[in-house]
C-alpha cells in the first residue's frame, strides 16, 4: 500500500455522505457545544454528571446528539458550564455561506512578498466561520515578466493544481517539475515558489488554508 493509499485510509470525512433526513440536526449541534464547553471547563464526563444530576448515560446521548435534552436539562447543564442556556444554540442558528466567483471576476491582488508579474486573482473568501478554518483560493498567472519566487513562507497547508504551463517548484531541499494535471499538496511554512519558469505562460490553482485567529 502507498503512502497516499494509508493516508486515505485513515480520513474520517466521507465527502459523498448526505445527511439522514432522520438525523437530528438541532440535538447535534447542542451536543456538539456542551461537549466543547465540558472540556474548555477540563471537566471529564463524570465530572458533569455531579456537578448536574444528570447520568453519565444520559449525557453521552446529549453530547452524541441521540436525545432532546429538555429545557430543565439545558439550564442545569448551563449552570454547572457556566454559559448562557443560548450558548448552546449557536452552531445551528450560525449561518452557512457560499461565494460565487464568475469567470474573470475574481479580486486581482498582491499577496505580501508577491514578486513583480505574479498576477493573483482571490477566487472567493469567507471569513470567521464555525469551522475555525480560514481558506484562500487564488488563480495564478506567471508570463515572461514574473520573477521566480522560491522563498516564500507562510503558516497554513497549501495545495497547488497546474493548470497550464510548466514550472519547476521548491519546496524546502526539494524541487517538483508541475505540469498540467499535477498536484502539490504541502506544508507552507517551508520555503517555497517557483524556481525555474519551463513553459509560459503558466497559470495554476493555489488554495491556501490556516487556522482562523481566535
Amino acid at each position: 500500500m502507498t503512502a497516499e493509499a494509508e493516508n486515505a485510509a485513515h480520513l474520517s470525512q466521507d465527502p459523498h455522505k448526505t445527511r439522514d433526513n432522520g438525523e437530528k440536526v438541532l440535538e447535534v449541534a447542542i451536543g456538539r457545544e456542551v461537549r466543547a464547553y465540558r472540556r474548555k471547563q477540563g471537566f471529564t464526563v463524570a465530572d458533569l454528571a455531579t456537578l448536574t444530576g444528570l447520568s453519565i448515560g444520559m449525557l453521552s446521548k446529549i453530547e452524541n446528539g441521540n436525545t432532546s435534552p429538555s429545557l430543565t436539562t439545558l439550564q442545569s447543564l448551563a449552570n454547572a458550564l457556566s454559559v448562557p442556556i443560548t450558548s448552546f444554540f449557536r452552531r445551528f442558528e450560525e449561518s452557512r455561506e457560499a461565494v460565487h466567483t464568475k469567470a474573470g471576476d475574481g479580486v486581482e491582488m498582491e499577496r505580501a512578498g508577491t514578486r513583480s508579474g505574479h498576477h493573483y486573482n482571490l477566487l472567493g473568501h469567507i471569513g470567521a466561520n464555525a469551522s475555525g478554518v480560514i481558506v484562500e483560493p487564488y488563480l495564478i498567472t506567471l508570463t515572461e515578466k514574473s520573477d521566480v519566487f522560491p522563498t516564500f513562507q507562510h503558516d497554513g497547508i497549501e495545495t497547488l493544481y497546474m493548470l497550464e504551463g510548466e514550472v519547476k517548484y521548491r519546496h524546502g531541499d526539494q524541487v517538483f517539475l508541475l505540469q498540467p494535471g499535477d498536484t502539490l499538496f504541502f506544508d507552507a511554512d517551508a520555503p517555497h515558489g517557483p524556481e525555474v519558469l519551463v513553459k509560459l505562460p503558466a497559470r495554476y490553482l493555489s488554495v491556501i488554508s490556516y487556522p482562523q485567529s481566535s
